[in-house]
């Protein structure tokens, strides 16, 4: 079946409605106007004011409002609009979602589903292409979803929707409009493992979400040169599968993480350091990270280009890595 990553989530969607009277959709813009994306588009017609919600500018509210519903019993999915207006719902996410399980000694399980648009590339401005899915994953109590894929559009919410603690997931901007073939009996996936969505044998490239196209493209360029690299797609950011990244690096002996969000402090220095920690022995050469340039993300398309992980930059940091080792 021929699909987009955003006919995909909104198939998601409407199956998650459909099995599960429990299962609403609230969020700023979702309804009448079909959502900021066009992900709920035509699912106020189908389902009706009372589950698919528009809510007030005001996300501290409308997330808070979420929280109550799945303390409640209810399955909601909230969506912010993009990540940056998540810093609005900080409070609620971390101080309340992540926190009332163990604040409740295990008798209070918040099984909340709040999705988001991440990352830049699209000319948004430095306001509006935050990459911050690596400051959620720092949170214990919650579970960070980056589908990059059509399977994982549509496969992830329903798995999300039966995990009893707070699931994010933050689907990358530039990807709804990737086209592809889905199969017709496509479903439910598996949360909690990376994908090598390449196999190789010279160098681990580890990335998720918006990157993985980009990382692909480097390592079918690289394959031109005589690199053979291998391609994790995180595809869960808390918790890290760390049996599939140091698998693969103990095969490969070099590993390269391509992450979005700004080098210091991000998830590819947690992920560097884990490599560090248990493969150190295995490594033929320093581990190379490619993040976004260490400033806000331009507004103009050449510097905001050059700012974000290229093809060009990923197939450099291999070429250091392997040219390392000789």
């Amino acid at each position: 079946m021929k699909t987009t990553y955003r006919e995909a989530v909104r198939a998601a969607l409407r199956e998650a409605l459909q099995r599960d009277d429990r299962v609403f959709l609230m969020g700023e813009d979702v309804g009448r106007y079909g959502g900021s994306f066009a992900v709920s588009l035509g699912l106020l017609e189908e389902f009706g004011p009372e589950r698919i919600r528009d809510t007030p500018l005001s996300e501290s509210g409308f997330v808070g409002a979420g929280i109550g519903a799945a303390l409640g019993g209810m399955r909601p999915v909230v969506e912010i609009m993009t990540v940056n207006f998540s810093l609005l719902a900080l409070d609620q996410i971390i101080n309340n979602a992540a926190t009332l399980l163990h604040m409740s000694g295990g008798q209070f399980n918040v099984p909340l589903v709040v999705r988001m648009t991440t990352g830049a590339g699209r000319q948004l401005g430095a306001q509006h292409s935050h990459s911050l899915e690596g400051w959620y994953a720092h949170i214990p109590g919650l579970r960070i979803l980056a589908p990059a894929t059509l399977e994982d559009a549509r496969g992830m919410l329903w798995t999300a929707l039966e995990d009893p603690d707070p699931v994010l997931i933050f689907e990358h901007g530039s990807l709804y409009n990737v086209a592809g073939e889905l199969p017709d009996g496509a479903g439910p996936v598996n949360i909690g493992k990376a994908a090598v969505r390449r196999p190789g044998t010279a160098v681990t490239l580890i990335t998720y979400g918006g990157t993985l196209p980009a990382v692909l493209d480097a390592a079918d360029q690289l394959a031109l040169e005589g690199t053979d690299a291998e391609v994790i797609d995180l595809r869960t950011l808390r918790p890290l599968d760390e049996v599939t990244i140091l698998g693969s690096v103990e095969k490969t002996h070099r590993a390269v993480v391509v992450d979005e969000g700004w080098r210091s402090g991000s998830l590819s220095a947690e992920i560097s350091a884990r490599i560090g920690e248990h493969a150190f022995y295995a490594l033929d050469a320093p581990v190379e990270r490619v993040c976004t340039v260490e400033a806000p993300v331009p507004y103009a398309k050449h510097l905001e280009v050059a700012a974000l992980p290229s093809v060009d930059r990923i197939a450099a940091a291999v070429r250091k890595v392997v040219g390392t080792h000789g």
